[in-house]
C-alpha cells in the first residue's frame, strides 16, 4: 500500500505517524524536530518543560512558558517545515497560560488529555492552532465533541484515541487495564469511536481525522490500524531508543534492559494509573518510604501533597536528569522488544517499509 499523508487542520504530515508527547523532558524540540524532518508530527510534551530553565526555581510557571516557546520555535528550525506539536496535559496547574505560549510560539498543533480540554477552543480562538484532544473512549468523545460544537461551534482537527497499552498516564481503571476480554482493547475502543461520531456527525465524521495509538510497535501495527479506519497512529515508546531523543543516556539504557517483568502499572498523583517501568524508585513507593513532607514544584491540579505516595513532577525531571535511583520511567507495554538505539530517520524509514508490504 501507499504510505497515507495524515491532515490536522491546515498541516500535513507526509507519514501517518504522531510521536506522542513524553514528559517530563522525554520529548523536547530535537526529538519533535527530527520526528517532524522525517515526515511525521513531532510533539513536545509541555509538562515541567522548564526544569532546566535559569529561572525554574523562582518562577516556575515564566520558566514553562520561556522553555516552550523556545523548544517550539527550535523544533521547527531542526524540522524545516516538518510538522510540529505541542502535548500539554489539563491537569497541570498552569494549563491556560502554556496553551497560551504554545499559540504565541505557533505551534502547529495542541494535543491535550490527563483529562476534557473543554475549554481549549476559546484558549487557542482563531490563533490557526489546530487542537487535538486526548480521549480513552467513545463517550468522552462524545461528550467533547457536543461540548465544543454547542458551545463554540467548532469540530477537532484531530482526535486521538489511546488504548490501554499506551505509556504514562492511563484514562482507565485498574480492573479495565487488566480485562482480557477485548472490551477495552485499542482495535474496541477505535471502532466504537468512529460509531459513535458517525452517530453524532453523519457525513461531517470526515472531517475529524482519527489518530489511535497505545502498544504499537511495528508498521504492521500501523496497517491494521488504518485499516480498521483511523488516519494515523500515535508512537511514543519506539522514539525513546533514538540518537535525537531528548531522554538522558540513563532513561535510555532503562529500556533498553527492559524486560516483559520490569513493566508495571503505577497509581500516579494525578489520579490515573500509569504504566513505568519497575525500579528502585518505585520500589521504595510501593513501601511507603518516598512520600514528600511537601509540595515544592505545585504541578498538578488534582495533587494533595499530604496524600500522595511520592511527588511525580519530581521523580520525573529527576529521570529526565539521568538520575533514575531518585526517578522512574514511563513505557508502553512492547518496550521490551527494543534492543538497539536507531536514529529517527531510520526508525520512520523502517515504520514506512513496513506499513508498504503489511
Amino acid at each position: 500500500m501507499k504510505v497515507p499523508e495524515l491532515k490536522i487542520g491546515n498541516k500535513v504530515a507526509r507519514v501517518p505517524i504522531v510521536q506522542g508527547g513524553m514528559g517530563v523532558g522525554i520529548s523536547l524540540s530535537r526529538l519533535a524536530g527530527a520526528v517532524g524532518k522525517a515526515g511525521g508530527v513531532g510533539v513536545i510534551s509541555g509538562v515541567e518543560i522548564g526544569f532546566n530553565w535559569p529561572t525554574y526555581t523562582k518562577d516556575k510557571i515564566r520558566a514553562n512558558r520561556e522553555a516552550l516557546i523556545w523548544h517550539i520555535q527550535r523544533a521547527k528550525e531542526i524540522a524545516l517545515g516538518g510538522v510540529i506539536g505541542v502535548n500539554i496535559m489539563v491537569a497541570v496547574n498552569d494549563y491556560e497560560e502554556m496553551v497560551a505560549a504554545a499559540v504565541a510560539a505557533q505551534a502547529d498543533i495542541i494535543f491535550s488529555g490527563a483529562g476534557l480540554p473543554l475549554s481549549l477552543p476559546a484558549l487557542v480562538a482563531d490563533s490557526g492552532v489546530a487542537i487535538a484532544p486526548i480521549v480513552s473512549s467513545a463517550r468522552a468523545a462524545v461528550l467533547l465533541v457536543k461540548q465544543w460544537l454547542n458551545k463554540y461551534a467548532r469540530l477537532p482537527d484531530a482526535l486521538v484515541v489511546e488504548g490501554p497499552l499506551a505509556g504514562g498516564h492511563l484514562g482507565f481503571s485498574r480492573e479495565q487495564l487488566f480485562d482480557v476480554s477485548g472490551k477495552y482493547s485499542l482495535e474496541t475502543i477505535l471502532g466504537e469511536v468512529l460509531v459513535a461520531l458517525k452517530q453524532l456527525l453523519g457525513v461531517r465524521t470526515a472531517e475529524i481525522p482519527i489518530v489511535a495509538g497505545g502498544g504499537l510497535y511495528s508498521g504492521q501495527d500501523i496497517a491494521r490500524i488504518l485499516r480498521l479506519g483511523a488516519s494515523g497512529v500515535q508512537m511514543s515508546t519506539r522514539f525513546v531508543a533514538t540518537e535525537e531523543c531528548d531522554a538522558p543516556p540513563e532513561f535510555k539504557a532503562a529500556y533498553l534492559a527492559a524486560s516483559p517483568s520490569d513493566v508495571v502499572i503505577i497509581d500516579s498523583p494525578v489520579g490515573m494509573p500509569g504504566r513505568a517501568l519497575r525500579n528502585t524508585f518505585l520500589n521504595e513507593v510501593s513501601r511507603g518510604e518516598r512520600m514528600p513532607d511537601m509540595c515544592v514544584i505545585n504541578c498538578l491540579k488534582p495533587c494533595v501533597p499530604s496524600q500522595v505516595p511520592y511527588c511525580i513532577a519530581s521523580a520525573l525531571v529527576n529521570a529526565a536528569k539521568g538520575q533514575m535511583s531518585e526517578g522512574f520511567a514511563f513505557c508502553g507495554s512492547e518496550v521490551h522488544r527494543i534492543d538497539r538505539i536507531t536514529t529517527v530517520e531510520a526508525l520512520m524509514s523502517e515504520l514506512k517499509i513496513e506499513l508498504e508490504q503489511a
